[in-house]
């Protein structure tokens, strides 16, 4: 038996149904609006618990309606699957099973096999549409990434947004395509063995076109508060019909798109304290629909459940048998910080929490973030959890999102501040570890592009966000003085929005070219390498802070084909690893050279002076060195590649 939708307008059997939520209105109509055909309305009937459904033959698909409610509107379906005139036009109706999929095979990839690549539709390619995405997945499967992760989709007031401010929740962005463009999408990406992951937006809803309020005052909590307004009901009064809204949103997206993974969005600012936690009802629901196959087809789907959140709460990724909330995942903001610290001196917010150093860097990447349990100075109280038991692959690491570049003052990638041998260490760093890694549009390339913050609002909401967004960088050092702030990019401004698009043209020439090659050999060892498979726990890999500058990783492999590398994040230095326990091997075995930081460096390339009988790694500059456990050969005198020396 196959998900079938119970919210919006679906065409099914010749016939469009409605269904939405208004507990407390007494009569609601649904209007057609198509230019060209004769206006028609259509009374819906009170079902229980506060539903109005109604089926008619007189909707087609392509047509377009809103809902009149007592008398008052009309306005947009809340559940719309699409929005062609924009978030405060008609809604459309759509016949999501017309579209043809040849991914009927495809059950999509496990947690384990995920290397995340986040992407704005938007500014991803020149024309910013899904069809010219689409172009570029070929590009993105030759790099040896896995999955797509889209922000957010939901429709938004005006042509530019990151999607944050979602009004229309069921529908994609009109300024990116038709639905069917999504889908397109979608199948082109399983297609070459792609999936498509989606960052959903389930904390609060956008300021402007979001009509839901009319339909019933309680979507919104009475008790809670957002950092973005008024919380999203979770466990107030008649909170079940809110929860039910976006359960349903999330199944939409899953079925009528065939997505393979979700992102939830800031879920530290999603109060609930239901019996039974939201999360864990939506990671159940969405579970229990994939148990059923593709449309009722053999075989399951996987679909990972992942949430955005700054608690370091394990409890959220473990089973709810074992009292948890049964997500697959969580992204762990503590490698960044640790890292961006290290690398590029941040020290402002939430960056005062850390210290930056190598031996913060190594626990962090041990245990899958740093803080379990300990007091944090910015947040002034004790913060996160125990993580023993939650294997590496749960944690989403990253040097790079959407979030850590485009909330910056300038919106200045990490490379766009340190020395790229510095920036090639760090990316060996993040690719070599058992934890899941994300990747931000770009950042293979070393894109030149930022990525700024960029709205489309109507003009009074526009200046609110143009000031709000200046004068929170008043508290740090570099922006206190009112005139330096004025400098911050104006969020409205179409330049800001087409400075953050990418320049593909630039990836031909250096240093670009050379990066591009360094991330694909990277992730190309990352798939093949047997060392460098996932395992469920921590036992696979060793890391260890060899002094205030280099780290010592090392994978481990049942069969003894172990891989070591050795980090040097900054400056010059020499490593000597002869007596070192952490890189002791057995008689008849050696470490012999698999790679470099500087093997693809196609100008000024400094590559590391290596003694592979120690090893002893001479380091010029910040770089990474890759040695493999192999059988010893003997003695020959003879050493090939660069850099080698007896």
């Amino acid at each position: 038996m196959k998900w079938e939708p119970s919210l919006g307008a679906w065409w099914e059997s010749g016939k469009t149904h409605f269904r939405l939520w208004a507990p407390e209105a007494g009569r609601i109509e649904v209007m057609r609006e198509t230019p060209g055909a004769a206006e028609w309305s259509m009374p819906l009937e009170r079902s229980a618990e506060g539903y109005f459904e109604g089926t008619s033959g007189e909707f087609r698909p392509g047509d377009l309606y809103r809902y009149r409610i007592d008398g008052q509107g009309p306005y947009p379906d809340p559940a719309s699957r699409c929005q062609p005139q924009g978030v405060h036009g008609p809604s459309q109706v759509v016949d999501a099973g017309a579209f043809p999929w040849t991914d009927t095979e495809w059950l999509g990839k496990r947690i384990e096999e995920l290397v995340l690549y986040e992407l704005h539709v938007g500014t991803f390619t020149p024309a910013g549409t899904f069809r010219a995405a689409a172009e570029k997945l070929p590009v993105l499967q030759d790099l040896g990434v896995t999955a797509v992760e889209l922000m957010p989709l939901a429709d938004f007031p005006g042509d530019r947004n990151w999607g944050y401010d979602g009004a229309a929740l069921f529908a994609p962005a009109r300024c990116y395509g038709t639905p069917d463009d999504l889908r397109r999408f979608v199948d082109e990406a399983h297609r070459i063995g792609l999936a498509v992951h989606l960052d959903v937006v389930y904390n609060h809803f956008g300021p402007d076109g979001a009509y839901h309020g009319v339909y019933s005052p309680f979507y919104f909590s009475r008790t809670h508060k957002s950092p973005w307004g008024a919380a999203v009901n979770f466990d107030g009064p008649q909170s079940a019909g809110a929860r039910k809204f976006f359960i349903e949103n999330a199944l939409h997206w899953v079925h009528e798109y065939h997505l393979d993974g979700l992102r939830l969005d800031a879920t530290h600012a999603m109060a609930d304290t239901s019996e039974r936690h939201f999360l864990a009802e939506l990671s159940g629901a969405v579970r229990e629909s994939l148990s059923k196959g593709r449309d009722g087809g053999d075989g399951e789907r996987t679909v990972p459940v992942i949430a955005e959140d700054v608690r370091n709460l394990a409890w959220m990724v473990k089973p709810e048998w074992e009292e948890g909330w049964g997500l697959d995942g969580v992204w762990s903001d503590d490698f960044h910080h640790e890292m961006r610290r290290f690398l590029a001196g941040d020290s402002d917010g939430y960056f005062e929490d850390f210290a930056g150093s190598t031996e913060e860097i190594a626990a962090t990447a041990r245990h899958g973030w740093f803080y379990a349990g300990q007091y944090a100075p910015f947040f002034g109280k004790e913060r996160g959890s125990d993580p023993s038991g939650l294997g590496p692959q749960r944690f989403v690491f990253f040097l790079q999102n959407h979030d850590q570049v485009g909330n910056r003052a300038l919106g200045e990638r990490l490379h766009h501040q340190i020395d790229l041998a510095a920036y090639r260490a760090a990316t060996a760093l993040l690719l070599l570890l058992p934890e899941t890694p994300l990747l931000f549009m770009g950042q293979e390339w070393a894109a030149s592009a930022p990525f700024q913050f960029f709205t489309d609002h109507q003009e009074e909401l526009g200046q609110h966000v143009t000031e709000g967004r200046r004068n929170e960088f008043s508290r740090f050092a570099a922006f206190a003085d009112p005139e330096t702030r004025q400098q911050i990019p104006d969020p409205q401004d179409p330049k800001t929005f087409a400075r953050s698009r990418l320049d593909w043209d630039e990836r031909n020439a250096e240093p670009h070219a050379s990066m591009i090659r360094y991330y694909r050999r990277l992730l190309g060892l990352r798939r093949s390498d047997p060392a460098l498979a996932k395992g469920e726990g921590f036992d696979i890999f060793d890391i260890w802070d060899l002094d205030t500058d280099t780290l010592l990783l090392r994978r481990r492999e049942p069969s003894g084909s172990d891989l070591l590398a050795v980090i040097r994040l900054r400056g010059a230095g020499t490593v000597d690893l002869r007596g070192i326990p952490y890189a002791h091997i057995g008689l008849g075995r050696r470490w012999a050279l698999l790679l470099t930081s500087e093997e693809e460096v196609a100008a000024d390339a400094k590559p590391p002076r290596i003694d592979e009988a120690g090893p002893v790694v001479e380091f010029l500059r910040p770089g990474a060195v890759v040695f493999k456990l192999e059988l010893s050969l003997k003695q020959s005198g003879k050493l090939s590649g660069p850099g080698r020396e007896k």
